[in-house]
């Protein structure tokens, strides 16, 4: 399908490069109008921590083809701007929505992998209008209880050590077998974040009031989770699905944390269906093997 990547100033001081790509009987426009993402329904996808745009590599050619991708780089990593601070979950979700506003994109579907997902709750609370409905791949409820490596991101120092991101993917048990090329991306994308942004996104997120504590969500909702989660109990995504009225929780056996790296097909096929744009399009199953 067309795409291009686009450097776009958002109205909160920051520049990101975003990932836009449409349906094969879109063409690419020849300016650069805000509007001209509008062809086809939008959906946005948020990346998780210490990652960017490129972690979607796999899942992006196996989305509905009729929907405009956007997939941004989120401030401190990838290609957007490092500030010295901002790291709030506040202004990330703040972020998203003027990256929404500065592309002329009145709502969308808005798909959040981890802590990406946290940032998508936050801006479904703060900005419902922006929000036509949300898939929460691996996402928290809450991370007030911080995670043990946070004591291991407290110690960085610049220039971020390549053996140390390695070293870092053990925190979360993969069960599927995920490409070697893809698993250096992410190393990639690791060294390439600052100690500060490092430090601050996971300190933004854990210092966070939960966004369904701070409001309510009423978009339709699907949330993804793995049933050997080691860091997001099943407890918690429960309690999630409870406070979203109508949300579908689908768990997926035989997989952790990182849905995302391990299940990029079963995630299309269940974006697709809850979207309406799959085969027996309807309620997505509750629980997979």
């Amino acid at each position: 399908m067309p795409s291009e990547l686009r450097s776009v100033n958002l109205r909160t001081g920051i520049t990101v490069p975003c990932l836009i790509q449409r349906p094969a009987d879109v063409r690419a426009p020849t300016g650069s109008g805000a509007s001209d993402v509008n062809h086809a329904p939008p959906l946005l996808l948020l990346h998780a921590w210490g990652e960017s745009r490129k972690s979607f590599g796999r899942l992006l050619p196996l989305l509905p083809p009729s929907f405009t991708v956007l997939a941004p780089d989120l401030r401190g990593q990838g290609g957007a701007d490092k500030p010295e601070d901002g790291y709030s979950l506040a202004q990330m979700a703040d972020d998203v929505a003027a990256l929404l506003e500065a592309l002329g994109v009145a709502s969308a579907c808005v798909l959040g992998s981890s802590s990406g997902g946290y940032v998508a709750q936050q801006l479904a609370v703060d900005r419902p209008e922006l929000v036509d409905s949300l898939i929460l791949v691996g996402a928290p409820l809450s991370l007030h209880s911080r995670p043990a490596f946070a004591a291991e991101v407290e110690k960085l120092d610049d220039p971020v050590d390549e053996q140390w991101v390695r070293d870092s993917l053990s925190w979360f048990q993969l069960l599927h077998t995920v490409p070697a090329w893809y698993i250096e991306d992410r190393v990639q994308d690791g060294v390439a974040m600052p100690a500060r942004a490092w430090k601050g996104i996971l300190d933004g997120l854990c210092d966070a009031v939960p966004p369904t504590e701070q409001g309510s969500i009423s978009v339709p909702t699907l949330i993804l989770w793995g049933a050997h989660d080691a860091l997001l109990p099943r407890s918690h995504q429960e309690t999630l699905a409870a406070r979203i009225p109508g949300a579908q929780l689908v768990i997926y056996g035989a997989t952790g944390h990182i849905v995302l790296w391990e299940c990029p097909e079963r995630i299309a096929e269940d974006v697709a269906v809850f979207l309406g744009k799959g085969p027996g399009t309807g309620s997505v199953p509750k629980n997979q093997a």
